[in-house]
Parts: structure tokens; C-alpha cells; sequence
């Protein structure tokens, strides 16, 4: 049995490599290489190269495809450069924009992992005669009694599973993520090193990739030209406090930013509460008015057995840089429901609740409350 889980002699098994440019898609595939597997890379194109070559510091841009070429040559394997520009506008963009014109706050990352680099990504490896599709994501997999498994990362603090919680079973069948088991990125910056790549140096990505300098607002502007309409600040009642130019503007939990002259009650900083697209509304109030205990999740991709009759008992994920509270989670209608054990402020339709035992992920939803 070789190190990825196959009865066959490494330089026999096929591995297609996802490969960003970045330092952890190029170690992995670096390491593979190494180990003396089949490696192929293979590079998405997911945008308009034009604006790509624009960009500097974050995923999929212009230099990070020169970058995945030239750590492919490094280490001596073929790659191919894949445009899913159409796919990944109609799936990913289309989404994200449409997300925040409804009052959501998106997580584009989970729809590409979702619906491109994990369907149309994984298909053309299989097209390619791979026996798996490695990817350079801080997550485990782990075998248990029941098959597959997707396991919390070793190092905590880049652990990436919330943004991988849409990953089927077929899917996680077919996957490995080599990097999950190290300790630190320190490691893999070190293996980067000792493989002498290109890419060694090069600082993680930070933004969206379609989204310069993390302003979310031209980007929807631009994909819904006309889309963006001003309205009113109301408090809880319903009276108007001030304007804003488009609640795209806004996230649910939001202090900073409201630009309001008056405060609440005894002067206490307001927060948005609630955003109502069909009214183009912005609702503020006090921030205990954000204490929630109950969590509605819609789409709910489940890894795990059935969920016993009443619930069971777990730890779940809001946000992705927030740490897991206890809750329980049952199904009820066709939708996903999180009871939590002491009240969470700020959640934020769009944003995803993932659901753990101890360091598995049992699955997760969107959520809608």
C-alpha cells in the first residue's frame, strides 16, 4: 500500500495536482513528485486574464499561473492550464453577487471548492486517468470504520475545513490532501526551501481572487450594474435614523461604519441587525439584540450517519476565524437546525454553519435563520 492509500507502486499511480501557484499546491505536488507518483499539474484560469495580470497576493491571478508553470518545470512534470472562465462566472461570481444583492454575506471560496475544484476539476482528472486529485488544503483525511472521512487540519490555526464542508463522500473517496498532517506552515515553507521553488517566499493570498483590495461593492456593482440602490438606517421600530448608498455595504454584527450622528439608548454603539433587500433597509439596534440560540442551515451536505431522532450533540462553526461552540444539531423539515448551547452574536445569512465531532466534519449547511 503506497502512502496515498493505493496497492500499487507509486510511479504506477496518477495524481492530478491543483496546483494555484501558491507555496502549498506547489509543495504538495513537489512532494508527490518526490515520493516518485505520476504527477500532473493542472492550473485553472477561473477569470478574465486581462484583469489577472493585474492582481498581486491573491488566488488564480495572471503571476500565479506563470508561477504553478514554472514550480511544474522545477520539479519536472507536465501541466496544463484550464480555462474555466464560463464556469466559474456562471457558478462562483454570478452567486456571490446575486449573494449580497439578497442581503447575504458569501463565501465564494466554498461555491469554487463546491461547484468547480471539486465536480468539473475532480471529472477532468478522472478524464485524465488519475486515481486521485491532490490539493494543497490544510484538512485530513482520515479512514474510519464507515469509509473516508474529512478530518480538522493538525495545525489549528490554518486548518481550512469550513471551507470544505460541500465535499461529498464520492468526492473526499477521491481526494488527498498531503499537507493536513503538518504542524505548522513553518514546515511547508521549509519543504518550499529544500525544493528550492520558485514560489518559497511568496506571501499566502489573502483576497478573494476576483475581488481587488477586499472592495466587495465594485465588484457587485459591476456584475449588476443598476443593482445597488440607496436607502434608510431604521432602528427596531422601524423609524429612520439616517441613509446608506447600497446594503451591500453592510454585514450583519457591524459596528464600524454605520456613519449614524445619534447613538442608541444611554449613547450605547449600534449595530446592524438585519438587512432587508426588498426594502432597502439597513436595521440597527443595540448589540443584545444579536444574541441568537437557534440557527436555521439550508443545503445540508452530510459526511456522517443519519441524524438520531432528537439531535446530537456537537461543536459548529459560524465563521470561518471563529473558534466552534457547543450546540446540538437535528433536522427538522427538510432543514438544518442548530441549538446552541449559550447564545452567538452577529451570525450572518450566506456564511456557513459546519458542524464537527471533535475533529471530524459531519457536514454542514448555509445558513438562512
Amino acid at each position: 500500500m503506497n502512502s496515498l492509500g493505493f496497492d500499487k507502486d507509486p510511479k504506477e499511480t496518477r495524481i492530478v495536482v491543483a496546483m494555484s501557484g501558491g507555496v502549498d499546491s506547489s509543495v504538495t505536488a513537489a512532494l508527490l513528485a518526490e515520493q516518485g507518483y505520476d504527477v500532473v499539474g493542472v492550473t485553472l484560469q477561473l477569470y478574465d486574464h486581462g484583469m489577472a495580470v493585474q492582481r498581486k497576493g491573491a488566488c488564480c491571478a495572471g503571476q500565479d499561473i506563470y508561477d504553478a508553470r514554472q514550480v511544474a518545470e522545477k520539479i519536472g512534470i507536465p501541466h496544463y492550464i484550464l480555462d474555466y472562465e464560463n464556469k466559474f462566472s456562471q457558478s462562483v461570481m454570478d452567486d456571490f453577487a446575486d449573494s449580497y444583492m439578497r442581503g447575504e454575506t458569501p463565501i465564494p471560496c466554498v461555491r469554487c471548492n463546491q461547484r468547480v475544484k471539486f465536480r468539473d476539476m475532480l471529472d477532468m482528472a478522472k478524464d485524465l486517468g488519475a486515481e486521485a486529485m491532490a490539493t494543497g488544503h490544510y484538512v485530513q483525511r482520515v479512514m474510519g470504520k464507515g469509509g473516508a472521512e474529512l478530518h480538522r487540519a493538525s495545525d489549528d490555526s490554518k486548518d481550512q475545513s469550513y471551507f470544505l464542508f460541500t465535499t461529498t463522500q464520492p468526492q473526499l473517496d477521491f481526494l488527498r490532501f498531503p499537507l493536513g498532517g503538518m504542524n505548522s506552515k513553518t514546515e511547508t515553507r521549509a519543504l518550499a526551501e529544500r525544493f528550492n521553488l520558485p514560489v518559497a517566499a511568496k506571501p499566502d493570498s489573502q483576497d478573494i481572487c476576483f475581488v481587488p483590495n477586499g472592495d466587495y461593492a465594485s465588484v457587485v456593482a459591476k456584475l449588476r450594474p443598476g443593482g445597488i440602490d440607496a436607502g434608510d438606517i431604521v432602528d427596531e421600530s422601524g423609524a429612520v435614523l439616517g441613509r446608506h448608498d447600497g446594503i451591500i455595504h453592510f454585514t450583519i454584527g457591524q459596528r464600524k461604519g454605520i456613519n449614524l450622528t445619534r447613538s442608541g439608548e444611554n449613547n450605547e454603539p449600534l449595530y446592524v441587525l438585519r438587512l432587508d433587500a426588498d426594502k432597502h433597509q439597513v436595521v440597527v439596534g443595540p448589540k443584545e439584540a444579536l444574541a441568537q440560540r437557534e440557527i436555521r442551515l439550508r443545503e445540508i451536505n452530510w459526511l456522517a450517519d443519519d441524524v438520531p431522532v432528537g439531535g446530537i450533540a456537537v461543536t459548529a462553526k459560524l465563521r470561518s476565524a471563529q473558534p466552534p461552540v457547543a450546540a446540538n444539531f437535528s433536522m427538522q423539515d427538510g432543514q438544518g437546525v442548530l441549538t446552541l448551547a449559550e447564545p452567538v452574536f452577529g451570525i450572518a445569512p450566506g456564511q456557513a454553519g459546519v458542524i464537527y465531532d471533535g475533529a471530524r466534519v459531519l457536514g454542514g449547511g448555509w445558513i438562512s435563520i
